[in-house]
């Protein structure tokens, strides 16, 4: 066996709708192909042994038991590397459960589905998943407790931190989108113009001058000082003598942390002796440079939260800690309190598992003791200075008893510093007195503080802290969404989305778009290839001044790793044709039909999935929809239309030369075909495949009739709107045309047009895409040996794994099947052709270029156009001049 590719989908993809987070591992199974499950000795017993919890993997027979039933009968490798890929996710304290595999229709390759948690966990486990079934099929060992280890280990490396995390999950929970902007904590909610910021739990809202104050700790205890909020005597120290001089001033026990630390590193609390206070003056400065030196505060350690300038939780804090039996020694307590089912690692459960290191070494040492140490019963050891939660600490929510008199303070510290997301840590012996009575102090104030105690404390009510800061990012009322058109289909899609962004950008939008072109913001070109796929999205959605969104979507985005949005207002599916068969396991009409279908159902429920009533392949897609629907079809009589309308639906069609929308029994006539310059005057009748669902998609958009009609007459076909696209250029003697003609629809479609032009000679210089089927480079062929008088060919620059002979061959195949005595001629290049075709030209000649290339096209015929031309300005010209 062996793995031929992993794929990882991260949006709405070709195997589900809702289940995002998919890997998708292409495998051949070589030689096992004919060896299934029950065919070799012992698999079952060994894989039971290895991974009991399997017998809970009800697999298709619904029940327990059901997966290792089926290993029992005989199933295939592919499915047992899914189950195994979820289960060792599983154990890593990554609990996922979907799952599929499926025949690729080759021989003994399949695609192995499953859901991941994390991504860089997923694949990990799809590869040890493959280990361990070559394992068990040889009977070899597997250390499974060493695997499981290590995808705890990247789970906790790459996942979100559990504040980012609840973050995110409150927002998706409200249907705010995310997308995590690198591989720490940075975080951006909403799209384009209405996106927010976090990282870790600071906020696009949150100063940075606010930010600033709280990491000095010198400058917060002034500020607090100077407002009459209690905090611990203390100063700011740089070396021994500086601590000699608080010594003497202050006494012991004190607490030495450094200036600018956080999250409790380099701080030492409770010293009570010369050496100790050395020994963290030393620690402190590992941390900063300078050094804060307090009079240690007797008390218990909380934690106040504050967002938004109100109060919302408190929780009592405690370090990691023994209690003794009087027989276990110290290590031994340690292991029996790891024991607990709530903790785990790194931050997988609400506890963390406790860990020996220096820290507890430097106190067991101070007390005299080691890990063999046995203690009295009843007392407690705590073997960590600081009470965080992610070296083994534990919390409790003590919000209900907070005297009001301190939530005051809270609050009011929260202003005073400035922040809009606080942590205020206080030691106090009760916090249901308010703290001026029983001499309580705030010992700092913490720019991002840590939601993990509040989310799920040790003990007590979980808070759902996330939510206010949510509300506070976006208020009741505000959007989180940008309008998103998404346009898929076989051809047509780039100049739908061209002709749907121009629409949008008249109203006044700033309109970002994606196409086969480039990325464009606000009409300006800012990345140039093919961008189809989910990054180009993601890319016009990070841009923080688009307000509408436009993106062609095409197949081999979809299928590499899906959409890069969940939902859209709108989606368009332009037609569905023969393209790209063979490619990706796409095989037939259908499959691909599948393929595109994942735009419509995509749209939000009050949104509208806009379907070609022409193509039956496309209006079939209503069937799986809980959207709205609005057809569009070139036949006014189409009967999808008219039963569609008499129930009241949305249509828009081209009637009586017009093109209409109909709006139940209502006919709106937006413009007249011939006076639509993206038509030719009529000519392109294919356009209008292109045309009727921009249409439709803007007026689902509130845009007026008007409007339309204005942005329809002001969009040109021309290399700036529609590149590649009908650009007509004329020349002295003949006319030059560039399209990206490139399947047989498309190039059916050029050849209606070219019938309906009166040129005296048709030329064609054509070429064909490598990773097309035989049949299609040969029926493209074909049609252009139809519709063309003469044809020049050459391999093209997208050989794509074939030769230039053999792409060459299939065409010349096809134009002698339709048109045996068209003369051919064969060319090295686009560049020879279009040179030779030009030297001597017939006097009113057409050339059809179908470019393959279609900006490298362009710039080659604007050159041979400013070469023809001679431009020159005369003083006779110039109106005015002359003039008395």
């Amino acid at each position: 066996m062996k793995i031929l590719d992993i794929r990882v989908m991260r949006g709405p993809n070709y195997w589900s709708i809702r289940r995002h987070k998919l890997i998708v591992m292409r495998l051949d199974l070589e030689e096992m192909e004919e060896r299934p499950t029950n065919l070799i000795p012992g698999f079952l017993d060994r894989m039971k042994a290895i991974m009991p919890s399997l017998y809970y993997h009800r697999c298709s027979e619904g029940t327990d038991g059901g997966f290792y039933h089926r290993v029992e009968e005989g199933t295939w490798m592919g499915h047992v590397i899914e189950h195994l890929a979820l289960e060792l996710q599983t154990l890593a304290g990554m609990d996922t459960g979907f799952g599929r595999t499926r025949s690729t229709g080759k021989e003994g390759i399949y695609n192995v589905v499953f859901s991941y948690i994390e991504e860089e966990s997923g694949i990990y486990a799809g590869k040890a998943a493959f280990q361990l079934v070559e394992a068990l099929i040889n009977g070899t060992d597997f250390d499974l407790d060493a695997t499981v280890q290590k995808l705890r280990e990247i789970r906790e490396k790459v996942r979100l931190g559990p504040s980012t995390g609840g973050l995110v999950d409150e927002a998706v929970k409200r249907g705010i989108p995310f997308i995590r902007l690198n591989r720490q904590s940075l975080v951006q909610l909403g799209y384009g113009i209405n996106q927010r910021r976090v990282r870790a739990t600071i906020a696009s809202t949150t100063s940075s001058i606010a930010v600033e104050i709280a990491c000095d700790k010198e400058e917060t205890k002034n500020l607090l000082d100077q407002m009459n909020i209690p905090t611990p005597k203390g100063r700011t120290i740089y070396d021994e003598d500086d601590l000699q001089d608080v010594v003497k001033d202050l006494g012991y026990p004190l607490v030495l942390k450094p200036l600018d630390g956080n999250h409790g590193r380099g701080s030492t609390i409770n010293i009570r002796d010369w050496e100790t206070a050395v020994k963290g003056l030393k620690r402190a400065k590992e941390i900063s440079r300078w050094v804060i030196c307090e009079r240690y505060i007797e008390g218990d350690d909380y934690r106040l939260l504050v967002i938004n300038y109100r109060f919302v939780a408190a929780a009592k804090r405690t370090p990691a800690a023994v209690v003794g039996d009087g027989v276990s020694n110290i290590q031994q307590l340690i292991d029996q309190v790891n024991t607990d089912p709530r903790r785990g690692f790194g931050h997988e459960k609400v506890l963390t598992t406790i860990k020996v290191d220096q820290e507890t070494m430097r106190i067991l040492e101070k007390r005299g003791l080691t890990l063999e140490s046995v203690i009295p019963a009843g007392e407690q050891l705590l073997l960590k200075r600081t009470a965080n939660l992610s070296t083994g600490g534990t919390s409790t929510d003590v919000t209900d008893n907070v005297h009001p008199y301190n939530v005051f303070t809270a609050e009011r510290i929260a202003r005073v510093i400035g922040l809009d997301i606080c942590g205020i840590d206080i030691m106090s012996t009760d916090l249901s007195v308010p703290l001026v009575d029983n001499g309580a102090c705030v010992l700092e104030v913490n720019a991002a503080p840590g939601f993990r105690m509040h989310l799920a404390p040790s003990e007590g009510l979980p808070r759902n802290v996330a939510e206010p800061v949510i509300d506070m990012l976006y208020p009741p009322g505000s959007s989180s969404h940008i309008p998103i058109i998404a346009i898929t289909g076989t051809n047509g899609k780039t100049t739908t989305t061209r002709l749907t962004a121009h629409i949008m950008k008249q109203q006044g939008y700033k309109v970002g778009f994606t196409t086969s072109d480039g990325i464009y913001i606000q009409n300006r070109l800012l990345e140039k290839g093919d961008c189809t796929g989910p990054k180009s999205a993601e890319f016009v959605l990070m841009d923080p001044t688009v307000d509408f969104a436009v993106f062609e979507c095409a197949r081999g985005g979809m299928l590499r790793s899906g959409l890069g949005f969940s939902q859209c207002d709108v989606g368009i599916v332009t037609n569905i044709a023969a393209d790209h068969l063979g490619l990706q396991d796409i095989y037939t009409v259908e499959e691909m039909a599948k393929v595109k279908g994942i735009i419509p159902e995509t749209v939000k429920p009050s949104g509208f999935a806009i379907l070609n009533a022409d193509d039956e392949l496309v209006y079939n897609m209503r069937d799986a929809l809980e959207c709205r629907v609005a057809l569009f079809s070139l036949d006014e009589n189409n009967a999808h239309i008219k039963t569609h309308c008499a129930e009241g639906g949305l249509a828009a069609v081209v009637e009586n030369g017009f093109v209409t929308i109909l709006k139940g029994g209502w006919k709106i006539r937006i413009e007249k075909v011939v006076n639509i310059p993206l038509t030719y005057s009529g000519k392109a009748v294919f356009m209008l495949q292109n045309i009727l669902p921009a249409v439709l998609a803007a007026f689902t958009q509130g845009v007026k009739i008007e409007d339309l009609r204005m942005a329809l007459g002001s969009f040109v076909p021309s290399p700036t709107q529609t590149p590649g696209r009908l650009n007509w250029f004329e020349f002295k003697k003949y006319d030059v045309v560039v399209d990206f003609a490139h399947n047989p629809a498309g190039m059916r479609a050029i050849g209606r047009f070219v019938e309906k032009l009166d040129n005296s000679q048709k030329v064609c210089i054509m070429c064909a895409a490598g990773d097309r089927r035989d049949e299609d480079i040969i029926e493209i062929g074909q049609i252009a040996g139809q519709s063309f008088d003469k044809l020049y060919i050459h391999p093209g620059d997208h050989l794509r794994g074939r030769s230039a002979e053999s792409l060459l061959n299939l065409l010349q195949q096809g134009i002698r099947q339709s048109a045996p005595d068209k003369p051919i001629i064969i060319c090295s290049s686009e560049k020879d052709a279009f040179k030779t075709t030009t030297k001597h030209p017939r006097s009113g000649s057409l050339i059809f270029v179908c470019s393959d290339y279609v900006m490298a096209t362009i710039d080659m015929v604007r050159q041979h156009k400013e070469d023809e031309t001679h431009f020159e300005l005369t003083p006779t010209d110039i109106p005015n001049l002359n003039e008395a």
